[in-house]
C-alpha cells in the first residue's frame, strides 16, 4: 500500500500519543515515564513522553499543541501541578485532559478546583497510572477536536 492511500485513522493510529509529564523532581518524572511504558493500552498508539520541569516549559509545550494528556505533579515547586492545571484549563483553548498527582488521596478534591479530569495519590501505582491515562486519552479523543491548543 502506498503512503498516499493511508487513511486518517491509520495515520492517527501510527502517530504516538504525546503525554506531557510536569514535575520539578526528576525522580517523579522518571517514575511516571516508566509506569506509562511504551504503550498504555492495546487499543491506543505508542506513547511519547515529554518531560518538563518548569511552569514555563509546560506552558510552551501546551501552547505548541498535539498533547494527548498532561500528568502534573501537585507537589511541584515553585508552581504546583494543581495551580498549573487550573491555569491551563483557564488559558489553553481545547486543553487536553489533565491528571494531577497529589500527596494524599484526601487531596483529590483539589482536582475538582483545578478542573483536572482525574487525580491519583502518591505513591504511584504502576498499574493504575496507565489505566487512568488511557481513559483520559479515550475521553479526550471523543470529546475534543484534533486541532492544536493555544492560550487565549
Amino acid at each position: 500500500m502506498s503512503d498516499e492511500h493511508v487513511t486518517a485513522a491509520e495515520h492517527e493510529a501510527a502517530t504516538p500519543l504525546r503525554v506531557v509529564v510536569y514535575s520539578d523532581d526528576r525522580t517523579t518524572r522518571e517514575q511516571v515515564r516508566l509506569a506509562l511504558g511504551r504503550r498504555i493500552a492495546a487499543d491506543l498508539p505508542p506513547v511519547h513522553v515529554v518531560e518538563v520541569a518548569t511552569a514555563r516549559a509546560l506552558l510552551d509545550v501546551m501552547d505548541a499543541g498535539g498533547v494527548a494528556v498532561g500528568v502534573l505533579d501537585g507537589e511541584a515547586s515553585p508552581a504546583g501541578g494543581i495551580g498549573m492545571a487550573r491555569q491551563l484549563k483557564d488559558e489553553v483553548q481545547q486543553c487536553p485532559p489533565l491528571l494531577v498527582l497529589v500527596a494524599r488521596q484526601q487531596d483529590a478534591w483539589l482536582a475538582t478546583w483545578s478542573h483536572a479530569e482525574a487525580a491519583l495519590a502518591y505513591p504511584l501505582d504502576p498499574v493504575r497510572l496507565p489505566e487512568v491515562v488511557a481513559d483520559l486519552v479515550r475521553t479526550g479523543r471523543t470529546s475534543a477536536p484534533s486541532a492544536g491548543a493555544s492560550r487565549s
